[in-house]
């Protein structure tokens, strides 16, 4: 469930601290898809740094001020089918969603070489906030267990601070064919 109301720390369109870290593996003219992208931040800063972007999110208004920045799609991956089937991506961004029925999906939508930007909230969210249901926290090592065909760049799982919050994140790659991460 996107939760935009949980996410209310950042202002207008910063990005993820965590994203903005890890772009630089994110190469000029790189197919990037960010989902449940909401306002678009993560669409904004890498459309910005030159990528080509794609955003999926249920929210039809929230995609329409990006419509000029590449390709948005209004879809409700929670309840409907994968829109982007067959489709695979340099650089696949999430930030404060979680569905796990898509963890698969999201992974197999890179290409070789490709990264994904994964961060959301741990399991003791509820001590900070909301989101509380556990159905939306990731359980210690869920990051690291879904991702376990790709090479982990960075993994943390930690209590951020203004405000108080308990995520997990992660950069991972889909390594070459030739078996090397790039």
């Amino acid at each position: 469930m996107f939760l935009s109301a949980a996410a209310n720390h950042h202002s207008g369109l910063t990005p993820s601290p965590w994203v903005e870290r890890w772009s630089h593996l994110v190469p000029l003219g790189a197919r990037v898809l960010d989902v449940a992208c909401g306002s678009g931040r993560h669409v904004h800063w890498f459309a910005a740094r030159g990528a080509i972007v794609t955003g999926v999110d249920r929210d039809a208004a929230a995609l329409a001020p990006l419509q000029s920045l590449g390709r948005m799609l209004h879809a409700d991956i929670e309840g409907g089918a994968w829109p982007l089937v067959g489709e695979t991506f340099d650089a696949v961004v999430v930030t404060n969603y979680l569905w796990r029925p898509v963890f698969s999906v999201l992974v197999a939508s890179l290409a070789d070489g490709g990264v994904l930007l994964y961060e959301t909230f741990g399991c003791h969210q509820g001590r900070y906030g909301r989101p509380s249901n556990p159905a939306f926290l990731l359980q210690p090592l869920e990051l690291i267990d879904a991702t376990r065909t790709l090479h982990v760049l960075a993994y943390e799982d930690v209590v951020l601070d203004a405000p108080a919050r308990h995520v997990q994140r992660i950069v991972a790659r889909r390594a070459l064919p030739d078996g090397k991460p790039r």
